[in-house]
């Protein structure tokens, strides 16, 4: 149940990463659900370490903190898989 959880939130954090970023991010919809995924893991660690994970309630902070590491995730890694695709390339 926590693999279904991920994948949840990580299809939320990214699209809502792809919204918040300027222009038009070409990656497909399983990219955008790892980027947000590991986006979560990286909000997640940056929360441990500043000491905001365990709080009483709602965690808007951490939240916040997976929203930051999803956009950071997504804008360095859509021109990296531009470039694999080869969509990076300039022609002659």
């Amino acid at each position: 149940m926590n693999w279904l959880w991920a994948i949840i939130v990580g299809l939320v954090l990214g699209v809502l990463a792809k919204a918040i970023l300027p222009g038009k991010q070409n990656i497909p919809l399983w990219l955008t659900v790892i980027f947000g995924i590991i986006g979560s893991i990286i909000g997640n660690a940056v929360a441990r370490g500043i000491g905001i994970d365990e709080t009483k309630g709602v965690d808007w902070g951490r939240h916040a903190l997976q929203l930051a590491g999803a956009v950071l995730v997504v804008a360095l890694g859509t021109p990296l898989w531009a470039a694999i695709r080869g969509h990076g390339r300039q022609r002659a």
